[in-house]
């Protein structure tokens, strides 16, 4: 089961009725937090989720609307009393530019560990958790920008009969179906023995502040769930949208059209869009199972019955 909450849908500003986009996603009592904007503290609040198990922070890139929280984030899991190390990824110069924030918050009481992303696409492991990665991939914004795609893998069904068949002692079987290797003085027992072909799982794609580009399409194929920048509604903006590398709601609409996921949600809208509510009849045209962002939306994704 994943927990996804989108904490703020604004982008450029913070304004009273909306806080600058971030996401938290809850997986087996661990916390992934992408991007940090200011007001992002009051919106995690605000929904009564904690800061203090937050066991990795992911950055799309390094502008202030996506940053500017992380000082005050990190004064607040240190007075928590969290140890635990922290672990952050991001574009080329994460420790730099982290380091830079940190002269206002220069004392934790936890450590904090870097892992830039470099490539076009690259693969991230939540510490101790073996199913559950993160996909890191290049988008097209006017600086070094990465959108993120969280999955968590399912494996097979568990074959009784197999394990009968062979043999296998009940003892082994709760951790053949957890995928370890078991050995015994009877022999080694291995998950392939018992295990069926892999089951689908679960996976949130996101990404904002790009164009669209092939990369969105790929990472967010069968989705779950895609959120997905639309800055602009107004179809007359596409001109801005361009010069400016963002989106408008037609461009996420036909993005998520291409790549089929379950559900999209729109988020990081441009200070001058008050009411995103009013342009979804015509995403909904294009791709009918979308909705407009708002700060605290969550969905709880479940693995489908079998």
């Amino acid at each position: 089961m994943l927990d996804v909450c989108l904490l703020g849908c604004g982008g450029m500003m913070p304004l009273p009725y909306r806080w600058l986009t971030s996401l938290m996603v809850r997986y087996n009592g661990k916390s992934i937090l992408i991007d940090c904007g200011e007001g992002t503290q009051i919106a995690m609040k605000k929904k009564g989720w904690s800061p203090k198990p937050i066991d990795m922070i992911c950055f799309t890139h390094y502008h202030a609307d996506h940053i500017s929280g992380l000082p005050g984030m990190l004064l607040t899991m240190g007075n928590a009393e969290r140890t635990e190390p922290l672990l952050m990824v991001g574009p080329k110069g994460l420790e730099r530019v982290v380091n830079a924030l940190r002269v206002i918050a220069p004392e934790l009481p936890f450590p904090i560990l870097f892992q830039e992303v470099n490539g076009p696409q690259e693969r991230i492991a939540l510490p101790g958790e073996k199913d559950f990665h993160i996909d890191a991939f290049r988008v097209n914004h006017n600086v070094t920008c990465y959108g993120y795609s969280l999955s968590l893998d399912r494996t097979g069904r568990f074959d009784v009969g197999r394990a009968e068949a062979l043999q296998i002692p009940k003892s082994c079987w709760n951790r053949l179906q957890k995928g370890e290797t078991v050995e015994t003085p009877e022999g080694t027992f291995t998950p392939e023995m018992v295990l069926g072909p892999a089951r689908k799982g679960l996976k949130v794609t996101y990404c904002t502040d790009t164009r669209p580009c092939p990369s969105i399409v790929q990472n967010a194929a069968g989705a779950d769930l895609f959120i997905c920048e639309g800055m602009y509604g107004e179809d007359d903006k596409l001109g801005k949208a361009r010069e400016h590398k963002h989106m408008t709601f037609t461009e996420a609409a036909n993005l998520a059209r291409e790549a089929q996921p379950k559900a999209m949600w729109l988020t990081h809208f441009s200070p001058s869009l008050l009411k995103a509510e009013e342009f979804m009849p015509a995403v909904k045209k294009i791709f009918p199972n979308s909705a407009a962002g708002r700060d605290g939306k969550t969905m709880e994704l479940v693995f489908a019955e079998e």
